[in-house]
């Protein structure tokens, strides 16, 4: 059996998590004190995913950028992908919270999505 360590980033409390694993299963989350720390213990060490914040430039806009974020997890491979892929991105005012910006950001399925009005 091998052992993981982590903190969990599930909530604010940060717990340190140990994620026990059997021929590549999860056996036991120990050290959490909610159920997101159980959740977050096993997908972590089975398939690591994480939401990416941004921005990107706005033309015409009262400001230069605007803030984005993935509409939802992407596998944590992929961040350095998604971030390089965003520095090129330019889009035109006005932009809107909730707005697409990139469909299927590097193939992974997920949007990137304004999260507030230029």
């Amino acid at each position: 059996m091998e052992e993981k360590h982590l903190t969990c980033i599930g909530c604010p409390m940060g717990c340190a998590l140990t994620v026990t694993i059997d021929n590549g299963e999860v056996v036991s989350v120990t050290g959490n004190t909610c159920k997101r720390g159980d959740i977050y213990g096993r997908k972590e060490v089975t398939n690591p995913t994480r939401i990416v914040t941004s921005t990107v430039a706005v033309e015409g806009g009262k400001d230069a950028v605007v803030s984005v974020k993935t509409a939802s997890d992407i596998p944590k491979g992929k961040i350095f992908d998604i971030v390089n892929a965003l520095k090129d991105v330019r889009v035109s005012s006005p932009v809107h919270i909730g707005d697409v910006i990139v469909k299927n950001v590097c193939d992974t399925g997920v949007d990137i999505i304004a999260t507030r009005n230029d």
